[in-house]
This record gives C-alpha cells, structure tokens and sequence, in this order.
C-alpha cells in the first residue's frame, strides 16, 4: 500500500508541476499512474476470485451465482475507475453516462439470482 501511494503522491506532485506548462500531458500522466495501480492490483484481484471459488464449491453454492457475484463487483469498480478518470479530465457529464451504464448492467446482471430468491420466498410460503 506504502508503493501505490507514493506512485500517486509522486504522479500528482508531477502533475500539478507540469499541468502550468503541458495541461495534455499532465492529464495523460495521471492516467499512466491510474492504469499502473490497477494493473498493479490484477494480481491481488485474481487471488481473492480464486478464495471466493474455493468457498463456493466447499459450501455446495452453484458457481454461477458466485461469477455472478463478481461480475456485479467487477462492473462497479471498473465503473467507478472510469467515471473517476474522466472527472478528473473535466468530463463530468461522461462520467455520469458511465455510471448509470455500471448501474444498468449491475441490475441486468442481478435478475437472474434476484429471480432464484423471490421463488424461494414464494415455495417457502405455505399455499
């Protein structure tokens, strides 16, 4: 944690010195470094998917349910990532367009297990 911020103390104290002369470059600094963390992160991403595999199948839990689960995650930080980026490059108004895409596919994505609990709800209920 100690090396992503100091890259991003580093990336920003840069930025703010070269935005006066190069505002383009400045911008496109920043997004090197917010890539970098991310791809940085990869790693750790991976094996958090792979611990969530090996609950699922030692709990019995369908692995849909659980890819589900972390495509909904990844969709949000992906969201968040971009809407972030672009409001840091003036872009309020595609950022906002980005996250209501997030939030859409997040619903989308979300009927299907949605679906699974309002039917065990209901064969639960005595008739």
């Amino acid at each position: 944690m100690l090396q992503i911020v100091g890259v991003a103390l580093i990336a920003t104290f840069l930025a703010l010195v070269i935005k006066e002369q190069k505002p383009a470059l400045a911008s496109m600094l920043v997004l090197f470094v917010s890539i970098s963390i991310f791809l940085f992160l990869v790693e750790e991403i991976n094996e958090i998917i792979h611990m969530l595999d090996k609950i699922a199948a030692t709990a019995n839990i369908n692995t849909m349910y659980v890819e589900t689960i972390l495509k909904i995650i990844g969709i949000s930080y992906i969201a968040e990532f971009g809407s972030q980026i672009t409001k840091d490059a003036g872009q309020g108004a595609v950022a906002a367009k980005i996250e209501m895409a997030g939030k859409i596919l997040i619903l989308v994505m979300a009927i299907p297990i949605l679906t699974v609990i309002i039917e065990t709800v209901i064969s639960l209920i005595p008739s």
